[in-house]
């Protein structure tokens, strides 16, 4: 006689009776339905825990006979948050004040900044000015064209004599022209005024509205050194002494004070 079995123990053979149908132990028939016994604790947190996959329900009533249900997991609470854009910092109104408020001072930044750079350059040109003696003309020596005009002995050549230092030589040419050949130097006054002084043997009549253009006009004679000059009008405001001789033609023609015109044809020698 066998010993006694326990219940739930499947007997190790499974051959049916003579005419029966075979049997299918229970845990076989859960592991091919895709289902089997619920877990403990210990099982049931793997399908909870990643929040992910849908737990699988066994069902205890209808037509399949104990197919799973697939139910749709509660949504994960980390998940939810991701979704939620972040909270606006409590300061972003100040630094948008902040930010309009750079914008409205960038005039004056500009300004600023230009200042800062007009300095220098103002420092610059004083420098320039007041001790490299910038915009000061350059002085020449005139006797070079003198001593070219009297060698070439075309006309009579004078020359200033007794001039003070405020007297400045800034040109000085003889050239050969059509008619004749002048004799030009330029200075400047005293007063910082130009003056030019043409020697020239072209004819009067073609010399002077060359030089005085045609609205020159004469305005009466004056005695300079014991020679009969004539007044003229020039271009613009030059005014003109004009000295009429044989052999050649003097003018002394600038936009000068009168005074200094008639200094430097009185200092003619």
């Amino acid at each position: 006689m066998d010993p006694a079995q326990p219940a739930d123990r499947v007997p190790a053979d499974q051959t049916p009776p003579d005419g029966q149908p075979p049997v299918t132990p229970t845990g076989a028939t859960n592991a091919v339905a895709g289902s089997g016994p619920s877990k403990g604790p210990a099982g049931g947190g793997s399908a909870t825990g990643a929040g992910t996959e849908a737990a699988l329900v066994e069902t205890t009533g209808g037509a399949g006979g104990g197919e799973p249900a697939l139910v749709e997991p509660a949504p994960d609470a980390a998940a939810v948050d991701a979704d939620v854009p972040p909270a606006r910092p409590a300061g972003g109104g100040r630094r948008v004040g902040k930010e309009k408020s750079r914008s409205e001072r960038s005039p004056k930044d500009m300004a600023l900044s230009l200042l800062v750079l007009l300095v220098p350059i103002a420092l610059l040109v004083a420098f320039y000015r007041g001790f490299l003696g910038g915009e000061q003309p350059t002085v020449i020596d005139a006797a070079p064209a003198y001593e070219q005009a009297r060698a070439a002995n075309a006309f009579p050549v004078s020359e200033p004599a007794g001039l003070g230092s405020g007297w400045r030589t800034v040109s000085a040419s003889y050239r050969t022209v059509e008619g004749g050949a002048n004799l030009r130097v330029g200075y400047l006054t005293p007063e910082g005024r130009g003056v030019q002084l043409v020697q020239s043997n072209v004819p009067p009549e073609k010399l002077l509205p060359a030089e005085l253009t045609a609205e020159g006009q004469p305005q009466g004679p004056t005695d300079l050194g014991g020679r009969n000059w004539q007044r003229y009008t020039g271009r613009g405001n030059d005014q003109a002494l004009v000295l009429l001789e044989p052999n050649r033609t003097i003018l002394v023609i600038g936009d000068a004070r009168d005074n200094e015109l008639r200094q430097l044809a009185g200092s003619l020698r």
